[in-house]
């Protein structure tokens, strides 16, 4: 029951600033009811869009694609309850960006507030600049696409670090066994940009600068969702199926009727 009231209070907080533009659009004018389905899916996609204006994604550089995709497989964790009941910030990671670019995003979700956009190293079996190539098999020095959950800290060969957990089988279900980790580096920083021309590259840990790892570490610890996106069509993941988060918005009528209080 109390993980059932923390989200009907979740949605109603979620979907309460478009609550009322669905509702006048959703009507059939033949018989007063509503299409469920087809404003679940316009509502979610409401949502997402105002998260993303009102913590200013697009003037960071995080592209709306990519935020959708993350925001999915947050959500469909949220309705699995992978996730603590107070876990609300998302860590999106572009590898289609150059890594010149910061193009690491922490994001509040809850508060609709942008944490951190940072640079992150990918794996230097995964390109140069760019990452372009991605693997889940050890010693392929390659960066791994998907959704992980952070989990514990620890004292490692590069400090201060944080393990994750890759969610996605076959794409980094191997993260552990591996060894990536969000670690403090060097070669993430303005200073190796301007003497290399991009970011150093690691054994495929997602690696930032050490002037933010520590911030990075205490605002993502924990079991967060951290999700990296790249060129790559031969990835999928469960995670990205809309189905159980619009089938929530869809029939969970309790959230809407306290929407209206």
């Amino acid at each position: 029951m109390r993980k059932h009231f923390w989200w009907v209070t979740f949605v109603v907080l979620l979907l309460s600033g478009t609550i009322v533009g669905w509702r006048s659009a959703g009507a059939n004018k033949s018989d007063g009811k509503v299409n469920s389905t087809l404003n679940a899916k316009e509502l979610f996609n409401q949502y997402v869009n105002s998260l993303y204006q009102t913590a200013g994604l697009q003037e960071s550089g995080l592209a709306f694609d990519v935020f959708e995709k993350a925001v999915t497989g947050y959500t469909n964790l949220k309705l699995a309850h992978q996730l603590p009941e107070n876990s609300t910030v998302l860590t999106v990671v572009d590898f289609t960006k150059s890594s010149r670019e910061k193009r690491m995003w922490i994001i509040d979700i809850f508060n609709k507030h942008l944490l951190l956009n940072t640079w992150v190293a990918h794996g230097q079996g995964s390109g140069d600049e760019m990452a372009t190539h991605f693997s889940d098999q050890n010693d392929s020095h390659q960066s791994s696409l998907g959704f992980y959950l952070t989990d514990n800290v620890y004292m490692g060969k590069h400090g201060r670090s944080l393990r994750l957990d890759g969610l996605d089988s076959g794409f980094n279900s191997n993260a552990r066994m591996r060894d990536i980790v969000i670690h403090g580096a060097n070669y993430v920083s303005q200073a190796a940009i301007n003497r290399k021309g991009y970011v150093g590259r690691s054994f495929g840990c997602p690696a930032v600068s050490p002037k933010v790892v520590n911030r990075v570490i205490n605002t993502i610890m924990g079991k967060t969702v951290f999700f990296i996106n790249g060129n790559d069509d031969t990835y999928t993941s469960k995670y990205l199926d809309e189905t159980a988060p619009l089938n929530f918005i869809a029939t969970d009528t309790t959230a809407f009727d306290l929407a209206r209080l």
